[in-house]
């Protein structure tokens, strides 16, 4: 199966439509899903424990018959460390590097979310103060794939913030547990790790059950199932967002060599048949030169099928007259990673508004970012960037405001606010602003 990526020029007509016609992504509403989801929900909230142990046993083929109680999904912090410790040791040091690296990012973006007071002349004393929610749920998917990487992302930010309780779920199909995702658990301090999956641990964490507390905020990615699960109990809990297909936008001006931008319009193809890849260049010849790229070197993947489908449908080498258009269309996209692979990629990225997150240079491949850079991983897709920013410690937070009026701040203040009540109707708010402003002296 060849690869027939589409060519596109922002000279032509048409372009516009042409490119919002690409990037048109719908997360159609699948009706058997949100009418299987809408049960499973239900059922959790009705019988608990019950209904969880029924769907996990079902749905993720325990053997032996399946587990006997909601227990026996539960692993104890012994069985973390066990893995860590039994990993090959590349492994277990790439784990720890990782999880360093993003530890530092999120521990300095902390620093800059600390609260803050002020005092006025009167003495009134205003602020905001910033505290951590008390329990969060982070869903690791256990499927087709597993992602230790997407449990540091998820939980290290969660613990720098502050978060008491970290609750990982996590599928097990077939009774099979992923070690190195167990090992990224015990380095990232999960405080428990619960083997099921679906829309009955999200319903589990959304809910409570006897013996699964309900959490504040549940976060990670997972399949059409769990998102929609999570869609339909946002409001009794925080949800992180409800991310569509992974998403690479590459700037380039011609200056990389061509086997590494393929490369990374590969690294975010093989993700899945609805991952997008965009190249945006104004040099025509190298833009033959990447397509030529992707043609040879396509058969050396493994996942050739699902980037070669990937780029067929949804990809796109596009030439434009300049980078400044690049970077005014890269606006338009707002991919969730975005490559500014050039000779001079900062004056580029000044003319950036939106992104999830931004790889300058050609070094800076998209990949490091997914692992081991220390910026988290978790992003907004399908154009969510123009309004979203990145998975960080600000998720695991909540801000308060901090009034404190003074007596003398009240006499101004009362006045200001009892003139505002009356004229929205409102005669109890005037009336409790003015019994705290002085009697006038005759």
């Amino acid at each position: 199966m060849a690869v027939q990526i589409r060519k596109l020029d922002s000279t032509d007509a048409n372009f516009k439509q042409q490119l919002h016609t690409l990037l048109a992504f719908e997360a159609a509403t699948d009706d058997a899903i949100e009418t299987a989801v809408a049960k499973i929900l239900a059922d959790v909230k009705a019988r608990g424990d019950a209904a969880v142990l029924e769907y996990t046993n079902r749905f993720d083929r325990i053997p032996n018959g399946g587990a006997t109680h909601i227990g026996a999904f539960d692993l104890a912090q012994d069985e973390l460390q066990a893995a860590l410790a039994a990993l090959p040791e590349a492994q277990r040091a790439a784990l720890h590097v990782a999880a360093e690296r993003i530890r530092v990012f999120h521990e300095r973006q902390k620093q800059e979310l600390n609260g803050f007071t002020y005092t006025e002349p009167d003495g009134t004393v205003l602020g905001q103060r910033v505290t951590p929610l008390d329990r969060v749920g982070i869903y690791v998917p256990g499927g087709k794939a597993a992602y230790p990487s997407s449990v540091l992302m998820n939980a290290i930010p969660a613990q720098v913030a502050g978060v008491k309780e970290i609750v990982m779920v996590v599928p097990t199909p077939d009774g099979v547990k992923n070690q190195m995702v167990l090992a990224a658990a015990a380095i990232a301090g999960v405080t428990r790790v619960i083997t099921i999956g679906g829309a009955q641990a999200v319903g589990a964490l959304a809910y409570g059950t006897e013996t699964i507390p309900a959490v504040d905020k549940i976060v990670g990615p997972g399949n059409a199932y769990v998102a929609a699960a999570k869609r339909r109990v946002f409001g009794t809990v925080g949800i992180d967002m409800i991310a569509g297909p992974s998403e690479i936008l590459v700037l380039c001006d011609g200056t990389t060599d061509p086997d590494w931008v393929a490369m990374d319009l590969f690294s975010q193809a093989e993700h899945d048949e609805l991952a997008q890849a965009i190249l945006l260049c104004p040099d025509a010849d190298y833009i033959a030169q990447v397509e030529a790229s992707i043609h040879k070197l396509l058969p050396t993947m493994p996942r050739a099928e699902t980037i070669t489908t990937s780029l067929t449908d949804r990809g796109a080498l596009v030439k434009v007259r300049d980078m400044a258009e690049a970077c005014a269309i890269a606006n338009d996209i707002a991919a969730e990673h975005l490559e500014i692979s050039a000779e001079d990629p900062q004056q580029w990225a000044e003319q950036i508004r939106h992104a999830g997150a931004m790889f300058l240079g050609r070094f800076s491949s998209e990949s490091l970012g997914d692992y081991c850079c220390g910026p988290n991983h978790v992003l907004p897709t399908s154009r969510t960037a123009r309004f979203s920013s990145p998975l960080g410690v600000y998720d695991f937070q909540k801000r308060s405001s901090v009034i404190q009026v003074s007596e003398a701040g009240a006499q101004t203040l009362g006045k200001v606010a009892a003139e505002l009540a009356y004229g929205e109707g409102l005669q109890a708010h005037a009336r409790s602003a003015e019994l705290r402003l002085k009697k006038q002296q005759s």
